[in-house]
């Protein structure tokens, strides 16, 4: 793999970084992900010379670039390496030098387990293992990671740059990784918990506008598991111009919702403008699942959600 990458020559003075949905802020001081027709001088761009390309390559599957932004930025990404696919360059994974949690829609995939048997987590879309990593490293051992990925390139990169390999070494019996399509996933004891990132050419992919394949995926299900999914939104930038965040977002939505009934519930980062995460199942006992969670700052999502029912754009 080390032979495929390539550096980056040339930066614009204004590097965008787009599909990053974070965590709430203070609505004096909300951070946006921008989008292609943010033409404003306040968007989210980081100076070039703030952003180092570590690789920079395609494979069969994907237009693959890792970057690091300067820990001196004036950026909510500061210190961290990101996983960038697609010509658009939506982010895949994050990671931080010197903090475990990422910011973004990872953390709330983080907040899973208590709600969950113990067993077998199946992450779809594995990307470089960040969600692998904050629930490696922030649940006990009863909670293992079963990830697809259908590039192999993409774990390589996971590997090499942001330090999968070290977590497949201090956690080897509780990650497997498989190469192959995700929707393929299955366990012999059925999943436990079931974490859906599935995005290509920039947009959620089709088949999960497929009621059918949200079938599939219940039917892997032991009692009482749930699956979560981010299902995008408006700052998700698509190869095809007609694949529209918003829209895609809502027929996943629709599509899960014949399935999962009123068990379906939306969580909407920042004030709209960022990704939603879906949840099926019945909504937890709020205090409960806020207690069970090991650390505080991932308590504030618990009562973000809404059921679909009441979900609206804005």
């Amino acid at each position: 793999m080390a032979k495929e990458l390539v550096s980056l020559h040339f930066l614009p003075p204004q590097f965008h970084i787009p599909r990053l949905p974070l965590r709430p802020k203070p609505p004096q001081n909300p951070i946006f992900p921008r989008r292609r027709n943010r033409t404003s001088s306040n968007d989210d761009g980081v100076p070039s010379n703030e952003v180092k390309t570590i690789a920079k390559f395609k494979s069969r599957h994907n237009y693959i670039r890792v970057i690091e932004v300067s820990r001196r930025s004036d950026h909510p990404l500061a210190g961290s390496r990101l996983l960038l696919l697609d010509t658009p360059g939506n982010i895949h994974s994050i990671s931080f030098l010197l903090k475990t949690l990422t910011d973004s829609y990872f953390d709330v995939f983080a907040t899973l387990p208590p709600i969950i048997p113990p067993g077998s987590i199946g992450v779809l879309g594995f990307g470089a293992g960040s969600t692998a990593r904050l629930i490696l490293e922030l649940y006990p051992p009863e909670y293992t990671i079963h990830g697809w990925e259908i590039d192999p390139s993409v774990i390589d990169v996971g590997r090499e740059f942001f330090s999968l390999s070290k977590l497949e070494r201090d956690h080897k019996d509780r990650i497997f990784i498989n190469i192959g399509d995700a929707l393929d996933a299955s366990v012999r004891t059925g999943f436990s918990g079931i974490l859906v990132d599935l995005f290509s050419e920039g947009s959620v992919i089709k088949e999960l506008q497929d009621p059918n394949v949200w079938r599939g995926l219940k039917s892997r299900l032991r009692k009482r598991g749930r699956i979560m999914v981010n299902v995008g939104g408006r700052c998700v930038e698509a190869e095809d111009s007609e694949r529209d965040g918003d829209l895609v977002m809502v027929e996943t939505l629709k599509a899960m919702s014949q399935v999962f009934g009123d068990k379906l519930f939306v969580l909407t980062l920042g004030s709209g403008d960022d990704s939603s995460v879906a949840l099926t199942g019945d909504l937890p006992d709020l205090d409960a699942w806020k207690k069970s969670l090991p650390v505080r700052e991932l308590r504030s999502f618990v009562d973000m959600w809404k059921p679909f029912t009441e979900f609206t754009l804005s």
